[in-house]
């Protein structure tokens, strides 16, 4: 591991300490990577400022302490508290004063306040072939896979020490032969309009996190024109069950104007995607079956502006009789105010989640019961987090159920 003159004097104290402290930490995890030196980074996204123990505040705070400021533009994470409505999250005093600590940390030190998990969604858009340091692992993968941006799946404290110091190790998918794709999967076999269904691509997500695992593949025979909503969905479903964190989709995705183009195809492994490996993948992502039904959430990741859009469409002129969360970014949430769309909403009656989500912060009802979600990540993590089972649908179908009172779901496409 060679560091320059210049990385060299910042982990010897020519910055202060808090930039001696990072630098040193960044280029030992680059050396236990493998990695033979650091490269400059252009952005990172924090996924550190969530609290999960009183370690990771105290070593945020110490960073400040150290005259520790950020040195390329960073964003941050969820936390584990919504600070536009702190009344929302449970927890004890001791559980809310070091939450905040800890997001407060991350703001002294320079980061935007955002808190939100898809900070492409409200401008932190990299270029394709930029090297940057995010964390997250849903937009990991969309940083990689959708913008073409190159980074790693960056954790806790190494995150925010990347944006100390603006360096990262130059290893996985920062380059270019480990963006190659191992895999071909043909999807000839799913019907034209599944595929032109929003809830098939978080089940696409999920069932290529558990065939591939960390594996880069590249799908083909996809509608060439999908959304970013889609695009995320899918990145959101394989980091979640596997650890995804770079996909390409032909003709779709940047960096795969054509299989050939990402891949050598007569080495490649092929794989067929057929609809019951389809119908297995989204009747994994329920836990239970029947009727019932307690509260549904939305917004894993973080709902747009364009799903709320939707929501609305869907939710127009009816109210919902259980609790619907809507997890969001706070630019979002501002975006909507004064908006036909918002006043739909209101009418609706789903709550709105900001700056953290009901899978990571204690808000969903403490007699716990069943979750309905469109939400692949939601469904995978949610009984580990929450306590609820969960059963996958639509966002159509969550609203039919929300109206009703009881589980409904359109089967139609999935036989």
């Amino acid at each position: 591991m060679e560091l320059t003159a210049y990385e060299q004097s910042i982990a010897g104290g020519a910055s202060g300490e808090a930039a001696a402290m990072a630098m040193r930490i960044v280029a030992e995890a680059g050396r236990l990577l493998g990695a033979p030196h650091l490269i400059e980074i252009a952005s990172v996204h924090v996924d550190g400022c969530l609290y999960h123990g009183d370690s990771g505040v105290y070593f945020a705070e110490k960073l400040v302490a150290e005259g520790g400021k950020v040195k390329v533009p960073t964003t941050l994470n969820v936390g584990a508290l919504d600070l536009l409505h702190p009344e929302r999250v449970r927890g004890d005093a001791h559980f809310r004063d070091m939450a905040r600590r800890l997001m407060d940390a991350h703001l002294t030190l320079g980061c935007a306040q955002g808190f939100t998990c898809a900070p492409y969604q409200t401008g932190h858009r990299p270029a394709l072939g930029e090297q940057v340091a995010w964390g997250e692992s849903n937009a990991v993968a969309f940083a990689n896979s959708v913008l073409g941006a190159r980074t790693n799946r960056y954790g806790d404290f190494l995150d925010i020490c990347a944006a100390i110091v603006g360096r990262a190790p130059y290893c996985g998918l920062h380059l270019d032969c480990n963006r190659r794709a191992q895999a071909v999967v043909s999807t000839d076999q799913i019907s034209p309009e599944l595929k032109h269904m929003d809830a098939f691509y978080p089940v696409l997500g999920a069932w290529l996190g558990a065939t591939f695992g960390e594996t880069v593949a590249v799908v083909d025979g996809l509608p060439l024109h999908q959304s970013d909503d889609r695009l995320k969905a899918v990145g959101a479903g394989a980091a979640s069950t596997g650890a995804v964190g770079l996909f390409h989709i032909a003709g779709v995705t940047p960096e795969a104007p054509t299989v050939s183009a990402v891949c050598d195809i007569n080495q490649a492994e092929r794989v067929p995607l057929t609809l019951e490996a389809v119908r297995a993948t989204r009747d994994r992502l329920s836990t239970v079956s029947g009727d019932q039904i307690d509260a549904v959430a939305v917004g894993s990741p973080h709902f747009s502006l364009s799903e709320f859009s939707e929501l609305a469409t869907v939710a127009r002129g009816r109210r919902f009789k259980i609790p619907f969360f809507a997890c969001t970014g706070r630019d979002v949430i501002r975006a909507l105010e004064g908006t036909e769309d918002r006043a739909t909403l209101d009418v609706a009656g789903p709550t709105f989640v900001a700056d953290t989500c009901v899978v990571v912060a204690p808000i969903l009802p403490e007699t716990g019961g069943v979750l309905m979600t469109n939400s692949a990540k939601f469904a995978h993590y949610g009984p580990a987090n929450t306590g609820f089972d969960v059963i996958y649908g639509s966002l159509s179908d969550c609203v039919e159920s929300a109206v009703a009172g009881r589980v409904i779901r359109d089967e139609t496409l999935w036989r």
